[in-house]
């Protein structure tokens, strides 16, 4: 895929409403499913990622699927020279994982949340933000002030959220519209 692609990719992913995303989010957090439907959701997410990928050249890939720890669908695709799949800090894996989510529910009729990952890169970054939430939150506890982060996606703001949520030191609240949208970590008084 060209650099020109990847940019027009990058662009449309920064123009899709954060907020709709979110409250999708919340809207089906807790969803139930059988273990029939999870199939039926990993055989039509499956499917439809290997029809997107097509398009990107990356030659022969292997997608593994497991559960992640809230009970999401991942999807985590392993190859060579998969770079391309991630793209700038990562906008066009989002891209990817956006259009995956919105084809499977399409197909399905339903929402269950899908995350799609190339060679763990997601799984390093959730680390990394987990690590800075827990930093965030020693530094509002100490301090004895809140602690406002840097602008995320729905997607990051919401693993900043779950890796504090159990914290009886600290509160989360998101604040700020689009792009500007960012977690406060506010110490318990």
């Amino acid at each position: 895929m060209n650099e020109e692609m990847n940019e027009t990719i990058e662009e449309t992913t920064e123009e899709v409403s954060e907020e709709v995303v979110e409250e999708v989010n919340e809207a089906t957090e807790g969803v139930q499913v059988t273990d029939e439907q999870l199939d039926e959701i990993a055989d039509t997410a499956i499917a439809a990622l290997k029809d997107v990928l097509k398009y990107f050249n990356v030659g022969e890939v292997t997608i593994d699927e497991y559960e992640g720890d809230e009970g999401e669908l991942i999807l985590d695709i392993t190859g060579d020279d998969l770079a391309v799949l991630i793209g700038r800090h990562g906008k066009t894996l989002d891209a990817l994982q956006f259009l995956i989510s919105a084809i499977t529910v399409r197909k399905i009729g339903y929402r269950f949340p899908v995350i799609i990952d190339v060679e763990s890169y997601k799984n390093r970054q959730r680390q990394k933000l987990e690590a800075l939430a827990r930093s965030s939150a020693n530094k509002a506890a100490s301090q004895g002030r809140s602690i406002k982060m840097r602008p995320m996606t729905p997607y990051e703001r919401r693993i900043i959220h779950v890796a504090l949520r159990d914290d009886d030191r600290v509160n989360t609240a998101s604040e700020g519209e689009g792009m500007e949208r960012h977690v406060v970590v506010v110490p318990v008084q």
